[in-house]
């Protein structure tokens, strides 16, 4: 079935909008919508699986606690993230949607 990342957005998003496009036992490719979101402060994404995501659409900035360093992504950017290399969002655009491709993999 044919669809497209960038249809169907929540004209309301009082939260992320995470949906899954695929998974299966080994890896999961989900699109998110952020709108001003970010993880809240002291939280840290420490997952078992590898992410590899890309900003398809917006801007975003990226926390890693290690050295606590910050990345800003634009639209086609990308990063891997090794699985327990703990991150948060920091900051997502709140005058436009960022979407985000995330393809997590064991």
């Amino acid at each position: 079935m044919k669809a497209n990342l960038l249809t169907n957005i929540p004209m309301s998003m009082p939260e992320e909008v995470f949906t899954d496009l695929v998974k299966t036992e080994h890896v999961r490719i989900e699109r998110i919508i952020s709108k001003g979101h970010v993880t809240p402060e002291g939280d840290w994404y420490d997952q078992d699986e590898h992410e590899w995501v890309m900003v398809v659409k917006g801007h975003a900035k990226l926390v890693f606690e290690e050295g606590l360093k910050e990345i800003s992504l634009k639209e086609g950017d990308h990063i891997n993230i090794p699985a327990h290399q703990r991150h948060r969002v920091s900051w997502t655009d709140p005058t436009q949607e960022t979407i985000w491709l995330a393809v997590f993999y064991c």
